[in-house]
C-alpha cells in the first residue's frame, strides 16, 4: 500500500464516520426506546462503498467515539460505557458487522452488479438485525426487569424492520450510481 492510497482509505473512513454522528444527531426522531434514524443506512452505504476492512473500520471507530464519555456521538447525544447496558446499544455495536458483510457480500467494485449491491445490502440488514434484536430483548428482560419481551420484540424491534430494509435497498442503489464517481481514480 502506497501513501496516496493509505491517505484516501483514512479520507474515506473519516467520512463516514462523520456522516453516522450526523445521520445520529442531526436525523434523528426520539422514539423510546429505540430512536428513529437513518444509522443503518449509512453504515451499509459504507460497507456496499468501502469494502468490508474500510467500513468495518469505520463503524469500529465510530462505536468506539460513543463509548467515550466525553464523545455522546449515539442517538439523543449519548454516550459512554454506560451504553452497553442500554437496549439498542446492539443495534450499534452490530455496525461493525453489518458494514464488513455489506462489503464482503458486495465484491469488487466496479464490477459488482445491482443485484449484487441488493443481495450485500440485504445480508447486512439482517445482520444488523440478529444481532441487535437478541441484545435489546437480553437487556429489555435481564437488566430492565421487564417480562414482556414479545411485545418489546414487536413493538421496539421489528416494527422499524420494514423502514430500515427499504433504506437498505435505496442505499443498495444510491451506492451503485455513487461508486462509479467516487472511486474512478482508484
Amino acid at each position: 500500500m502506497n501513501k496516496k492510497s493509505f491517505a484516501r482509505d483514512i479520507v474515506y473512513i473519516a467520512i463516514f464516520v462523520v456522516l453516522m454522528v450526523i445521520f445520529t444527531l442531526f436525523v434523528s426522531i426520539p422514539f423510546f426506546p429505540v430512536p428513529l434514524t437513518f444509522q443503518t443506512v449509512i453504515c451499509v452505504m459504507a460497507g456496499l462503498l468501502l469494502g468490508a476492512k474500510r467500513a468495518g473500520l469505520s463503524m469500529f471507530i465510530y462505536v468506539f467515539m460513543g463509548l467515550v464519555p466525553a464523545i455522546p456521538v449515539f442517538s439523543g447525544g449519548k454516550g459512554g460505557p454506560g451504553m452497553v447496558v442500554s437496549p439498542t446499544f446492539g443495534y450499534i455495536i452490530a455496525f461493525i458487522p453489518t458494514a464488513a458483510a455489506a462489503g464482503a457480500v458486495r465484491g469488487k467494485l466496479p464490477t459488482a452488479s445491482l443485484k449484487r449491491y441488493i443481495t450485500a445490502a440485504t445480508a447486512a440488514f439482517f445482520v444488523c438485525y440478529a444481532i441487535g434484536i437478541p441484545y435489546f430483548l437480553i437487556i429489555w428482560r435481564f437488566y430492565m426487569g421487564n417480562t414482556d419481551i414479545w411485545q418489546a420484540a414487536l413493538t421496539f424491534n421489528i416494527l422499524y424492520m420494514p423502514k430500515d430494509l427499504i433504506l437498505c435497498l435505496a442505499a443498495a442503489f444510491l451506492s451503485k450510481k455513487l461508486a462509479p464517481v467516487l472511486f474512478s481514480r482508484e
